[in-house]
């Protein structure tokens, strides 16, 4: 008996994905559960088992095709004697009558959706939705507002390359291809601004080298810079609200929670996963926090779950020699700070020139919603907890 190897639900607002990689071909014998194929989405990877045990008889979709949820990708020859699909697959096949009606009669829209298209004048009838079942977000209405006139041209050639034997042409992935239109997004949404301070890390490196060691012995991690600049930002942020808030429409939320957005190098870019509830986490916990959801990207093994949610972003280029840098704000968030190399400067301290390891930080904010007072105070205010650690531990 042939069973279909189908395309799972893949998350909200997620309804398409690209087959990353096939780990068997047709004729191989296959277990039930067994990762069967690899699919890529614009935030996360899936592996789908497969449904039962026996082999692989046929593939639908080969590597690069894209495919949406519901989708069949093949089929499994369920062997002489292997047990049979897994109940918690049927489900997959169609809507109970009751569930699909209720689907149906939910609004096609979010109410934040109507009120931004409604207040911009806005056809909501004619937004293409992002959400499940072609539900309308927000951020459709917005992509709406911002896209131009004359829809751009496809990234496609107008006629032979000159050069075209000595180049290679490669699709962009969906992650790839998500950050791209975050990224336009944040700038055609926002009025973002960048203000900078320099921080001496000498305080942080010596309290470092006198405890790792120890530190490493009793919590099993190694102590980093950014446990410092987290617990630093929460402060900072618990000064100034606009910072950890977001612009809905004509409200303004203020998030009195602090979920942490951690920018770390995954196998296929960059991905920001959520240290959530930073603030009520000491050093080592935000140490395994940030080490585990990067260890989690190096392996595709981010959930959806672990991206969403972020209420501030924390940027560490210095890991690659970035000396300054602006950063880009995510998209509703209002703020984010870029960390930078340390580097040894010469700089005035009690009327002498003495050199000190200086990081230069930056903040890139709102400044529909964030004054220039305000982010430079928050500078300020990180730079003192850096400074100054003990303020950290003592809560001053």
């Amino acid at each position: 008996m042939a069973v279909e190897i189908k395309v799972p639900p893949l998350g909200e607002s997620i309804t398409e994905a690209v087959v990353g990689k096939w780990n068997k071909k047709p004729g191989d014998a296959v277990t039930a559960d067994e990762p069967l194929v690899v699919l890529e989405t614009d935030k996360v990877t899936i592996d789908v088992p497969a449904p039962s045990a026996g082999s692989l008889s046929s593939i639908a979709f080969k590597e690069g095709d894209k495919v949406r949820v519901g989708d069949v990708l093949g089929l499994v020859e369920a062997g002489a004697g292997a047990p049979a699909a897994k109940p918690a697959a049927a489900p997959a096949a169609a809507p109970a009558p009751a569930a699909e009606a209720a689907a149906a009669s939910d609004a096609r829209s979010t109410p934040t959706a109507r009120k931004v298209a409604e207040e911009n004048r806005v056809d909501i009838s004619q937004v293409k939705g992002s959400g499940a079942g072609g539900r309308v977000h927000k951020d459709d209405v917005l992509g709406q507002l911002n896209r131009p006139a004359t829809p751009a041209a496809p990234a496609q050639p107008a006629g032979p390359r000159p050069n075209a034997a000595r180049e290679e042409r490669v699709r962009m992935t969906p992650l790839r291809k998500r950050v791209a239109e975050r990224l336009i997004q944040a700038q055609s949404t926002a009025a973002m601004l960048t203000t900078f301070n320099e921080v001496d890390m000498g305080e942080v490196m010596a309290l470092r080298k006198k405890y790792n060691d120890k530190f490493q012995q009793k919590h099993g991690v190694k102590l980093g810079f950014m446990s410092f600049f987290i617990r630093a930002s929460v402060e900072a942020l618990k000064a100034f609200p606009q910072i950890n808030a977001e612009i809905d429409g004509e409200d303004v939320i203020f998030k009195h929670y602090y979920d942490i957005g951690v920018a770390v190098s995954g196998s296929r870019g960059l991905v920001v996963p959520v240290v959530r509830n930073a603030d009520k986490q000491g050093l080592a916990e935000l140490e395994k926090s940030v080490g585990e959801l990067g260890t989690k990207a190096r392996n595709d093994k981010l959930a959806l779950a672990d991206l969403q949610g972020g209420t501030f972003t924390i940027t560490n280029g210095g890991i690659f020699g970035s000396m300054l840098s602006t950063p880009i704000l995510n998209p509703p968030q209002t703020g984010i700070l870029g960390m930078h190399n340390i580097v040894d400067r010469p700089v005035a301290r009690d009327g002498q020139v003495v050199i000190r390891p200086i990081m230069y930080i930056a903040l890139t904010y709102d400044h529909r919603l964030v004054d220039g007072r305000e982010a430079v105070q928050f500078l300020v205010r990180v730079k003192e907890c850096i400074e100054d650690p003990e303020r950290l531990l003592l809560d001053v």
